[in-house]
């Protein structure tokens, strides 16, 4: 069995459609840290699927809700912490307005 810590999501602007951010590829990855920075004026929100294989985001995977994130707040998503994607599950986002919040993410992949 193989760690390998790495930044699953580098730093990038969530979009305003539901994307996928993350993959676990032939691996199982815990995440670690995820965080979401409001760069904008105005307050914005984002919701975060943890998604099983070929599954598609829904109320059932939602893990943070619409989270209103205020201007230059930095949000450290403590709900996604310690969560385990298994192989080919993914993180898939929604934030309420494009190029407002950027995100990134840490974690541990397990081969």
């Amino acid at each position: 069995m193989a760690i390998t810590v790495k930044n699953i999501i580098p730093a990038k602007q969530a979009e305003a459609t539901q994307t996928t951010q993350y993959t676990a590829t032939n691996c199982k990855t815990i995440i670690d840290k995820f965080t979401v920075t409001n760069t904008s004026g105005g307050n914005v929100t984002i919701s975060v699927n943890l998604v099983v294989a070929a599954a598609s985001p829904s109320d059932s995977n939602l893990i943070v809700d619409t989270r209103t994130v205020a201007p230059q707040e930095t949000y450290t998503c403590p709900e996604l912490v310690g969560h385990v994607l298994n192989v080919d599950g993914y993180i898939s986002t929604i934030a309420s307005a494009a190029t407002s919040l950027t995100i990134s993410a840490t974690g541990r992949e397990i081969t």
